[in-house]
Order: C-alpha cells, then structure tokens, then sequence
C-alpha cells in the first residue's frame, strides 16, 4: 500500500460538534483578534497524539501525555507552524499501487517553505487523523485561511527563454516550477520567447490585467529586456512622461537559468529555482529601484545598472565568442581586457543625494506628457531633462577612469557575494556611482579580487564612491571597432610609471568619431557614441523576493 497526497475537489458538509461550535463564528468566519481559535482538534504527529489549534496566523500544537504515577503530566515538545509560510495543503490518503482516485482517508499535510540562510526548502507537516469529516473540515478551513492570503498570485503569465545560458530553461521550469505551481493551484499562462526582443513586443500588447504577475525563466539579458518592458508599458497605459515614470502595476517573478543571475540574486540571495518560486507563490514582494538611459534626449533603455570603461569592454570582447561556453567565455574576456587595459578621459558629473528629511521614495510626479508627435515612446522634450539638470546641484570631475560604474541595486552574484555596489541597497532612492580612476594593473586586479572578499571592496585610493540620484558621462573621445581588434599591440607598463596609460588619442576611429563606447547594460551590450544620461527612479518596479545583505558564494572566478 502506498500512502499519496491528494486535494479533494468536492467536501462533505456536516454539523459541527460542540467543541467546534464555540470556535467557529459565522459561516467559516473568524473573530476579530488574529489569535482566536478557529479549530481545535486531536491529530497524531509521528508516534504521539497532539492537541491542534488553528487560528488566522497559525497552526500550533500540544502533545497530550498520559499522567505518570505521581499524578504529574509528562508535557511533550510543542510546535507552531505559520500559515505565511504555508504555500499547500492537500488531504492524505491510502492507494494502493495504480489507484489515482479515492482511497481511505489518512489527513492533512501542510507544505510549507524553511528558511535555511536565503535560501527556501520545501518542508512538510503531516496531521494524520483518519475521520474523513474531521480532516475536510480542517482541509477547508486551512484552504479558505491561504485564499485570503494578502499578495498571494492565482494567475501568472510565464514566460520562458529557451536561450538561456545552457538552454536549460525549459527543463528548470518543468522540473522545478511547474509541480509546484501546480500544488499551490497557481494558474499560468505560458510563452516560449523565439528571439531578442520578443518580450518587449509580448509585454507592450499582452492583456495583462488578467494576471496577478509575471514570472521570468531567463538570464540577465531576458531580465533586462523584460523589466524594461514592464516600466514602458506602463507609461503606455498612464500616459507617463519617459523622463517621470508611473510605478509598473504587475510585478515580477524570476526564475534563475542564466550564467550569473545578478538581479535574482539580489532579490533572493541565491541562484535556486525553488527559492524563486516559493517567494512567487509566498507572494513576497520587494520594491526596486531602477535608472534611465538616456543620450541625445532619447531614451536608451529603463535598466538596474551601467557600466563603462572595464566592464564595458570585457562584455563587448565576451560578445564576439558567443560560441564558447560562459565560464570560458567570461574568464577569457577579462584576462583579454586586462591585457588591453587602459583608462579613459571623461567628464563626470552627479548629484548626490540629499540628506534630508525629505521622503527619498515619494512617489514620481505623473502629471507630464510626452510629446508624442516629435519624440514618441523612445523620446522625450530634451530641454525637460536639461531644465531638471539647471535645478538639481550637480559636481563634476575630470579625469582618467579604468572603470565607471552606476548601480541601482547591490548586483549580488555568487562571485561577488556582497554585490558589484556593496553601499547600496534595492529600494533606498538612490544609486551607487563607482569610479575606479587610474592606477597599475597590478592594483586594478586587486581591486577586482577584493569582490570576493566579504568587506573592503572599496577601499583603495584610486577607488571614489558616491550615492547619487543622477550621473552625466561625457566622454571626450570614442572608442572606436579597432580598439577591439585582435592585432592591437598591448601597453606596456613602466616601473617608473606605474599608471595605464590612454591610447584613445591615437586611435584613428576614435579623432574621425566613427566609433562608440561599449557600455554593460545589465549584462547587454550597447553602443553609444555621445554622453549619456543616468537618472534613479525610487521604486519603480516590484520583484517577488525580500531584501538580503549577502549571496550565497558557490564559485569563485579562477581567471584572476
């Protein structure tokens, strides 16, 4: 005989009992204080029958011990399970080998998700009680209690890269997601993404107001183009201005089946499909901030992070070998960038952010239009952007810079498990601007080894960081393709002069302005040949995690 688990569809009324009568109110209603009992019943957990109490926020229980000789109770172990972490509830029934329906009753198991670290782990509790009345009475109960669950998703659109990384996707969806989606009877709605772009088009004319979030099986890149889709299609539908974005309405669930998995792992601490999924059905939501891209007034994209310089050329050098596998590709591109290192002139300007009582996350004002005529959705009115610019109190640098980065969100990974921006956090009102100025080789891989360690990412001289709400970079040259060549002779580096020095003045591409930096987009590679314009935008997507202050360290990057 085979004990399964199994939810009935249809449940036996019956008249209540006294004890059950003087805890139920109504028509399966509850009293108004959280902790009244809603149940109270006898189950066997393991060997030992147990007192059970169930109230709105929880399921607690007593064992109940014979007396001793002395006339003494013999108290027992008590539990209590809260039903925030309960995603299930099935009732437990005896098959025999082959049976798919019916069966004698056993009771109820309740599944729940354990918090080991970041990480969530599907756990059971078992109630056994064999009267079939008993348990669906107690079944209900519970099920009406997970139903009134506040954020709790009943209908996702998923959508599903089959490019991902390894092309596993599918399978992690399938092996992972599904089963238990179908446990927490989650209705979905699945689309398999069939090329670049597809999910930007998808989101922009997809009827979303039948689902409760999307979810994402993807890497990076799918997360980029997705979490762009969501801001845009929201100003569609407010009729927003690009520059003053609306809150998008739907939020979003992913999925790691990338190679690194950056934003998931700020969001949940670890690269596992079953955490993901327990914090979707959980309906755990955290607000994240996210930055606009522009250059030349227009809108480049709505993303979490940009990097130039280092970041930007080692993508662009792992862009052209998309043929090798992603660990080689990756340590193969920075080893190449690192050969090729030299810094850049740029003009760096921001506003810091203000230290205030003023509330950073107050809602963006949705009052503007865009001009549609002139600018549509990828636009919008330049002199709007450079009136905000004239009033806000920008600093300016000058100078040479290996790397520039401007991060939304701690971009945690499991090889940088305090995050790319470790002084910044997901729904703080502001960006990390980080700006590694030029020094040795030598010190610049220090600075790049220091990621891995667990404090001091930014503790060197040639390291400056600043928490802004703004970012200008204006470079004073452009990188142009044959900086990127295979043939380009590598710098040497001088004991006397210990700095990396620039070569852009003597690239041909870059004095007749044919070319255009490589900027790290969220892990997209994206040219642009003029400055660019970054601005923070609070809370302007929502994410199904909780904030964490470290990821899981699984790997360590052995090219350096």
């Amino acid at each position: 005989m085979l004990e399964t688990d199994t939810a009935d569809t249809e449940s036996p009324r019956r008249s209540r009992g006294p004890r059950e009568r003087r805890t139920l109110t109504g028509q399966g209603h509850t009293e108004e204080h959280s902790d009244a009992v809603i149940l109270r019943g006898i189950f066997r957990l393991g060997k030992r029958s147990h007192d059970v109490l169930l109230t709105r926020t929880t399921v607690s229980w007593t064992p109940i011990s014979p007396e001793d000789p002395t006339g003494e109770a013999c108290p027992g172990p008590s539990g209590q399970l809260l039903l925030r972490d309960v995603y299930a509830v099935k009732v437990k029934r005896r098959r025999s080998a082959g049976q798919s329906s019916g069966g004698a009753v056993l009771g109820l198991a309740l599944f729940w998700a354990k918090h080991q670290g970041p990480r969530l782990k599907e756990e059971t509790l078992h109630l056994h009680n064999a009267s079939n009345e008993h348990t669906h009475l107690w079944y209900n109960a519970v099920k009406e209690l997970l139903k009134e669950m506040a954020g709790r998703p009943g209908s996702l659109k998923v959508l599903i890269n089959p490019c991902s990384h390894r092309k596993e996707a599918v399978h992690v969806y399938r092996d992972h997601v599904a089963p238990l989606f179908k446990m927490a009877a989650v209705q979905t709605d699945i689309t398999v993404t069939e090329k670049e772009g597809h999910a930007l088009s998808l989101i922009t004319e997809c009827k979303l107001e039948q689902f409760d979030g999307v979810v994402l099986v993807g890497g990076d890149g799918s997360v980029a183009e997705l979490c762009h889709a969501l801001v845009l299609r929201a100003q569609l539908d407010t009729g927003s201005a690009l520059d003053k974005p609306t809150k998008g309405t739907l939020p979003l669930g992913i999925i790691p089946a990338g190679s690194t998995d950056i934003v998931s792992c700020s969001v949940h601490g670890v690269r596992d499909p079953v955490t993901a999924t327990l914090h979707i059905i959980l309906g755990r939501v955290q607000q994240v901030d996210m930055c606009s891209f522009w250059s030349q007034g227009r809108l480049v994209r709505y993303g979490f992070s940009a990097m130039l310089g280092f970041g930007g050329r080692t993508l662009a050098c792992a862009e052209k070998r998309r043929w090798m596998p992603s660990a080689q590709r990756r340590d193969y591109a920075v080893v190449k960038t690192l050969a090729k290192l030299r810094p850049e002139d740029c003009q760096l300007s921001f506003v810091k952010t203000k230290k205030s009582s003023t509330d950073p996350f107050r809602a963006q004002s949705e009052d503007s239009e865009v001009d549609s005529a002139h600018s549509g959705l990828r636009s919008v009115k330049y002199n709007t952007l450079c009136q905000q610019e004239e009033e806000e109190s920008w600093t300016t640098t000058q100078g040479l810079y290996l790397n520039i980065s401007v991060m939304s969100i701690p971009c945690l990974s499991p090889y940088t498990p305090r995050g790319l921006a470790p002084n910044t956090r997901l729904a703080n009102g502001s960006a990390a601007l980080i700006a590694v100025g030029n020094t040795s080789r030598t010190q610049f891989i220090k600075h790049l080894k220091r990621y891995s360690a667990p404090t001091g990412q930014l503790d060197f001289p040639f390291v400056e960081a600043h928490t802004v709400t703004a970012v200008r970079i204006r470079p004073r040259a452009l990188i142009g393709a044959e900086e990127e060549s295979e043939e380009e002779p590598v710098p040497s580096e001088s004991s006397a002069l210990p700095i990396v020095q620039s070569e852009s003045g003597s690239d041909p591409a870059i004095q007749s302005g044919t070319g255009a930096f490589p900027w790290n987009m969220d892990g997209e590679l994206v040219r642009l040949g003029h400055e660019v314009l970054i601005r923070v935008h609070p809370r302007l997507l929502c994410l199904y995690g909780q904030e964490v202050e470290q990821a899981e360290s699984t790997a360590s990057c052995g090219c350096i």
